[in-house]
């Protein structure tokens, strides 16, 4: 027999800023090699061992080993929408430093939420398909006073959206198969309170742009830049403005 959940305990995980910067680190999805992680956490490589060691145990990470090294990855991406949900309520850490600031802009520009595309880049090619027509069932606001059940800041279930005809041509164009067949999910985007899209689809979207090179992961953490072909080929395809 169990009891209620113990958020306490995974409190005291969370609690400690090396392990959440690790968590943060990992947000993208990607599988980073535990020496990138402690560099990432400002800590040695034997004390990010032992903090990888308790985010494990807790069910938040899985650990790959390759030859000499070991890759982290988040357990799922029911532990990334943990991590924008809490990115959501928690305080705005203090900007100490030119690269602290560029960071955290990048951020909210363009990120990646665990395997899909976020921030205000996530939500402006959201607008532009429903916009377009290529995305139905919905405007892509999200309504704090409104009678559904959508929460700020995780997976939506108000709204039924739909890929339309003319929207699954458009991404076959641009290279993704079947677009049609891939269920469609939307999330509340925690910087920019509306939706982005996310699920399968939102997935093989983000996927296809970095393949075609029109967007680039930073060298670390979650931010993705849009590179000049991508910034040409989102006004041609999408119509998103330029800069």
């Amino acid at each position: 027999m169990t009891g209620d959940a113990d958020l306490a305990a995974l409190g005291s995980v969370l609690g400690e800023r090396a392990r959440a910067r690790m968590l943060l680190a990992l947000g993208d999805g990607r599988a980073l090699a535990a020496g990138v992680l402690a560099s990432e956490a400002g800590v040695a490589a034997s004390t990010a061992s032992e903090h990888l060691g308790r985010l494990v145990d807790a069910g938040l990470l899985t650990v790959v080993p390759q030859g000499r090294h070991r890759y982290y990855r988040l357990a799922g991406p029911q532990v990334a929408e943990l991590i924008e949900t809490l990115a959501r309520v928690a305080p705005a850490a203090p900007v100490r430093s030119l690269r602290d600031g560029t960071r955290a802009h990048a951020l909210r520009t363009a990120r990646t939420c665990y395997d899909h595309l976020a921030g205000r880049l996530g939500v402006a090619l959201m607008q532009a398909l429903i916009a377009g027509g290529a995305i139905v069932g919905g405007d892509g606001l999200h309504r704090v006073d409104g009678d559904g059940q959508d929460r700020l800041s995780a997976p939506g279930r108000d709204l039924d959206y739909r890929l339309a005809p003319h929207g699954a041509r458009l991404l076959e164009t641009l290279g993704i198969e079947r677009a049609d067949r891939l269920p469609l999910r939307y999330c509340i985007d925690w910087t920019e309170q509306a939706h982005h899209l996310s699920g399968p689809l939102g997935r093989a979207l983000a996927d296809r742009l970095l393949e075609l090179g029109w967007l680039r992961r930073a060298d670390r953490g979650r931010a993705v830049h849009v590179t000049d072909a991508g910034a040409a080929g989102l006004q041609r395809e999408f119509g998103l403005p330029r800069g």
